[in-house]
């Protein structure tokens, strides 16, 4: 059965209401900077200050405001994904652009020219955002973002720095639990490659989007698995020794990816699948690569390997492995480290003796990936509450720093937005349109709201922290630490560029599809499961 909302006038009043339910929710965690938020999971206590946490935590039992609720968790997901923090600066600006373009389309302005409007002038910012940038240099640099990321935690930011002077900016960062309260870093070997999970339901980290595997099995092959029957004794064997199995492959076939995975859904299997990124011979090297830092042996068809008369033994180990939408991170076991060595000095051999250009730059890529290793950082508290708050933090911390030294940074405390003011009057003047003007002003609105909100929380008139704002230098914003209206970039406080960006354009993209949806049409009707395919020898 499905349930709808009536069109306007009545939709514009009830999108208020669906916007401002799970908005109470996060004026909590936004009035509280600096301060944490308890999440109550399952019987679980979790302290956490992070808004796309809190955002994904919020379900309402209506299910018109619930809708609200899943437009807020668009927007913090889109912004975590892509920049790895801004998640509550992202909603504060989607909230503000929501409401100034339902109070415009209130009074006749039309809906999709203003979402035009609104477009337009973000990308036109966010070209200013881009030259304004400044790179990150140096391991002060480093700290300063991590520290503001991780809440003005300079220890966090000591951390991060620590750790990225070990592994370079293209290292790989992972972060575990240690088994005392000390928090350390330390440097492993392992790999990242340039892909992720084929389909998100082998997903087993839902707070994160993420699957994390520790001591899994890894098959390593560049044939495409066609049929079930192909791998069944390696399902098999990581089934009976309950150990999961990452799968790398040149493709899987429609029928055996959704079988693996309503069998992982019902329990049956710990699973991931994940094709391995690049063509040609490159492919192959990097497979052989994977192969080599596992333990494993690389299938190959050019050698006449099948799947199917694959054995258990041919499967390789990783200490720990954690899948994204886009990259895989490989921890190798220590037992393979004399051989990833032996690798690194053949690689180097084969480099001093190329004359081309291409195979140079492809082999320096795999020197690389084979000696950056993945930094890990352990990380200690007296209580389980304690340490997962660490961690998020920490996690939002390493995000914007790869951010920043990948974009650089802008002014933090949202001086940056403020200062774009100024650029909204020019845009204007390119848009004839008068509704798409409206938008650019709504998007103007909502530009201030991130810095009145930091002014609110520090007990200052957030309206003279903006003028003030305004009539300084670029560089020039309110740093709510100390009270004072300062040189941010000098100070280190920092937002990085990509992060600025991408709230922005994740804000305007929801509050785009607000303007312009009159209706809401919600399924009330409870499917029936299907089926599942079992995998032959794995009984349910």
């Amino acid at each position: 059965m499905w349930h709808q909302i009536p069109s306007p006038p009545k939709a514009l009043v009830l999108y208020n209401l669906v916007i401002a339910r799970p908005d109470m929710l996060l004026r909590v965690h936004e009035e509280s900077a600096g301060r944490n938020v308890i999440l109550s999971e399952s019987g679980t206590l979790k302290v956490i200050n992070d808004g796309v946490t809190i955002a994904r935590a919020i379900e309402l039992s209506d299910t018109i405001e619930n809708a609200g609720a899943l437009l807020i968790q668009e927007v913090a997901t889109k912004t975590n994904d892509l920049a790895g923090d801004g998640t509550t600066t992202a909603i504060i600006l989607a909230r503000e652009m929501i409401k100034s373009g339902l109070l415009a389309v209130a009074f006749g302005a039309n809906p999709v020219s203003l979402k035009k409007g609104m477009e337009k002038t973000v990308k036109e910012l966010v070209k200013v955002l881009k030259k304004k940038s400044i790179p990150v240099t140096g391991t002060d640099g480093i700290r300063a973002v991590a520290s503001i990321s991780a809440g003005n935690d300079e220890f966090i930011g000591n951390l991060i720095a620590e750790a990225i002077s070990k592994i370079g900016p293209n290292g790989v960062i992972s972060i575990e639990s240690s088994s005392s309260s000390e928090t350390s870093v330390i440097v492993e070997e392992g790999m990242k490659i340039d892909k992720g999970y084929m389909s998100p339901h082998f997903i087993t980290n839902d707070d994160k989007s993420i699957v994390e595997f520790d001591n899994v099995k890894v098959l390593v092959t560049d044939q495409k698995i066609s049929t079930v029957k192909e791998i069944v004794p390696l399902l098999e064997k990581t089934t009976q020794l309950s150990v999961p199995l990452l799968i790398i492959a040149e493709d899987i076939s429609k029928q055996v990816l959704e079988t693996m995975i309503l069998n992982k859904m019902r329990g049956l299997l710990k699973v991931a699948v994940v094709k391995c990124p690049g063509f040609g011979e490159g492919k192959k090297a990097l497979l052989q690569d994977i192969a080599l830092m596992t333990g494993a042996d690389f299938l190959s068809g050019d050698l006449g390997l099948t799947l199917e008369g694959a054995t258990s033994d041919q499967l390789g180990i990783a200490r720990k492995v954690t899948i994204t939408s886009s990259s895989t991170t490989i921890v190798a076991d220590p037992s393979t480290k004399a051989e990833i060595q032996a690798r690194i000095l053949q690689i180097k051999k084969d480099l001093a003796e190329t004359d081309s250009a291409y195979l140079s730059r492809k082999l320096s890529e795999r020197i690389a990936k084979l000696c950056g290793g993945v930094a890990i950082i352990k990380v200690g508290a007296h209580t389980e509450i304690e340490l997962e708050d660490r961690k998020l933090r920490i996690e939002d911390a390493k995000n914007a720093t790869f951010a920043a030294m990948d974009e650089g940074v802008v002014p933090g405390g949202g001086a940056t937005y403020v200062h774009l003011l100024e650029d909204i009057s020019i845009i204007k003047k390119t848009l004839e349109d008068q509704d798409e003007q409206i938008g650019a002003d709504i998007v103007g609105v909502a530009l201030v709201a991130p810095s009145k909100s930091i002014a609110a929380n520090a007990g200052v008139d957030g309206d003279v922290v903006v003028e003030k704002i305004q009539a300084s230098d670029w560089k020039i914003g309110y740093n709510a630490m100390n009270g004072k209206y300062e040189d941010l970039l000098a100070v280190g406080v920092v937002d990085p560029c990509r992060v600025s960006r991408c709230a922005l354009q994740n804000a305007v993209s929801v509050a785009g599809i607000v303007l312009t949806t009159q209706a809401i049409l919600v399924d009330k009707t409870r499917k029936e499961k299907p089926p599942v395919p079992l995998v032959p020898g794995i009984s349910p």
